[in-house]
């Protein structure tokens, strides 16, 4: 079994993989890769299982040290990666000489770069999974992002490490999208008459306090019916300014007080009390890991059958022998 040496950290650099499904009712959000579909591809390429653990840069990426061979590959976000050097290509696998050094800069691109190497980052699973949940400190490498001096092991692999790059159809799958495409909310019929047009109609940037747990958009505010006129199953707080607290899903974009939309992100809260207006449907989820501050965004809204259709189509390819060159 590898290790990892970490030299730098990078800006926050966590321990990723697929997430922990089923635990919303002890109030524990799925966590997993921001941008899984990347994480997915990293781990094709090198033979593992899907939902290995790799490592998730933001915005700055880390320096690694590998004191024994390896094989790597990088997704996502061009971080510019160098290998003693020499540059490393994303989308495909790369060799690790005993003792090289891998070096990440800045992003080029997007907001996320994943590291995935060939039999995985090995930690103590939590709750069945190795993701890092930041915001209760469990999951992942101590429950954190990494640090400078931290070791991380690599897990073990069967069979012969091959060269491999994926396909120009599967890179295309994996560019983020500026225009994210939703489908009605539960209480989209709560927001007035010019809330929907405003809605679609208008460009949104991504506030600088965007993180793992929402983004907060800034751009045109969207109204709603006053409160007072709202269905009568919001409850006692009918009439006040709010509504009955109720399960939210990864991707459903909040309106709060004030009417800037809130879209919820992989460390959401499980519970909330804003009226939600739309929810990304799940083919786009990947393109929410990639957003930066600043980044700007527009809303599409499709209908449910197109929404499963999407995501039929990015699973069967996914799936598709077409995926990955050797």
């Amino acid at each position: 079994m590898g290790v990892i040496r970490v030299r730098e950290s990078g800006l926050f650099t966590t321990v990723q993989d697929l997430g922990r499904e089923g635990f919303a009712f002890l109030g524990v959000s799925a966590s997993g890769a921001a941008d899984a579909i990347s994480l997915r591809l990293g781990n094709r390429l090198l033979g593992n299982a899907e939902g290995a653990a790799g490592l998730e840069m933001t915005l700055l990426g880390g320096t690694f040290i590998f004191p024994e061979a390896a094989t790597g590959a990088l997704t996502g976000s061009d971080f510019g990666a160098t290998l003693d050097g020499e540059r490393v290509d994303l989308w495909t696998t790369f060799a690790v000489k005993p003792g090289q050094t891998l070096r990440l800069g800045p992003t080029c691109s997007g907001a996320r770069c994943y590291l995935c190497v060939r039999g995985g980052i090995a930690v103590e699973p939590f709750l069945g999974s190795a993701s890092t949940h930041i915001l209760s400190g469990l999951g992942g490498f101590e429950g954190r992002a990494l640090r400078k001096g931290d070791v991380l092991n690599i897990g073990a692999a069967n069979g012969l490490a091959r060269e491999r790059s994926l396909s120009t159809r599967a890179v295309k799958m994996a560019e983020p999208r500026r225009v994210l495409r939703v489908t009605p909310g539960p209480q989209s019929d709560w927001f007035d008459e010019a809330s929907e047009p405003l809605f679609y109609g208008s460009t949104y940037r991504v506030a600088e306090d965007a993180n793992r747990m929402g983004l907060r958009l800034e751009g045109a505010a969207i109204p709603m019916l006053p409160d007072d006129t709202w269905p009568e199953e919001t409850g006692p707080t009918r009439g006040t300014g709010g509504m009955i607290s109720e399960g939210v899903t990864l991707g459903a974009v909040q309106v709060p007080e004030g009417g800037m939309p809130i879209i919820l992100f992989v460390e959401q809260q499980t519970t909330g009390g804003y009226p939600k207006i739309a929810n990304l449907i799940s083919a786009d989820f990947h393109s929410l890991g990639q957003l930066r501050p600043r980044d700007e965004i527009r809303f599409e809204r499709v209908a449910w059958e197109t929404a499963r259709s999407l995501l039929s189509e990015q699973e069967e390819l996914m799936a598709s022998e077409e995926l990955i060159f050797e």
